[in-house]
């Protein structure tokens, strides 16, 4: 194996699962999680959720069950504006929400995130650098992550959003000083139609230096989901059993 980059943060190992409830009712989001009961103690929550109804009582109700929430909004606008929405939402019992944007949007981050914790997006892992070329970026796919990750970190946000095929290079640029949270993460090989280009299995992504991995699909669409995600917390555990 090559060599190990895996995190020393003192995160419990059931916590570094993250599940995106991507569902199209809160309702349906509520029976999940009470059918995934211990196996999952991390959720995120994003817009699918967000256009559902009360966003915020779903948020309660998560952790009144005793969960913790990642708030998946993706944050830009004006800096002002995001700067009073996550100064707003420090107050709401999150643990984790993403923002996106420019170094100014940051900044207005940072300086109110209060006990959150604030995430900034590197490039989202359903793109590739054919779509990057389109938006206008004319740079290597790891160039972009390692220069906002970079930026983050010096701005004061606590860590980024990053595909795990780029988490080892930010690991041996930047140590282990910014959570990295890695979405697009498949159990088994991704054989499926999907719209994830840049995914990683389990092993790779924490053995690359992630923090938490963010699943959703293959929990959500598995025929026994509590029995799939105990299966991705054990290829979790062993990651960490020799650490």
């Amino acid at each position: 194996m090559t060599h190990s980059f895996i995190s020393s943060k003192p995160i419990p190992v059931n916590e570094r699962l993250i599940m995106a409830l991507d569902l199209p009712s809160i309702e349906e989001a509520q029976a999940l999680v009470i059918a995934l009961g211990d196996s999952v103690v991390f959720y995120k929550v994003g817009m699918e959720i967000f256009m559902c109804g009360d966003y915020f009582g779903f948020i309660e109700w998560l952790k009144q069950q005793g969960k913790k929430v990642f708030v998946d909004l993706k944050f830009f606008d004006v800096p002002a504006t995001v700067g009073r929405a996550i100064a707003a939402l420090s107050h709401k019992g999150v643990d984790l929400a993403t923002i996106h944007g420019n170094d100014a949007i940051m900044e207005a981050a940072a300086a109110n995130k209060g006990d959150l914790k604030v995430l900034a997006v590197t490039a989202l892992t359903s793109l590739d650098r054919g779509d990057l070329n389109d938006l206008g970026f004319d740079c290597d796919v790891r160039d972009l992550v390692l220069s906002r990750a970079k930026r983050a970190l010096a701005i004061g946000c606590d860590g980024i959003v990053s595909s795990g095929l780029e988490v080892q290079m930010l690991r041996e640029a930047l140590d282990h000083k910014l959570l990295v949270i890695t979405p697009g993460v498949r159990p088994v090989d991704n054989r499926e139609e999907d719209d994830q280009k840049r995914v990683v299995s389990v092993e790779s992504a924490f053995q690359n230096g992630a923090d938490y991995i963010v699943v959703g699909r293959p929990i959500r669409d598995a025929q026994d989901p509590r029995a799939m995600a105990q299966t991705i917390q054990s290829q979790i555990a062993q990651q960490f059993l020799a650490h």
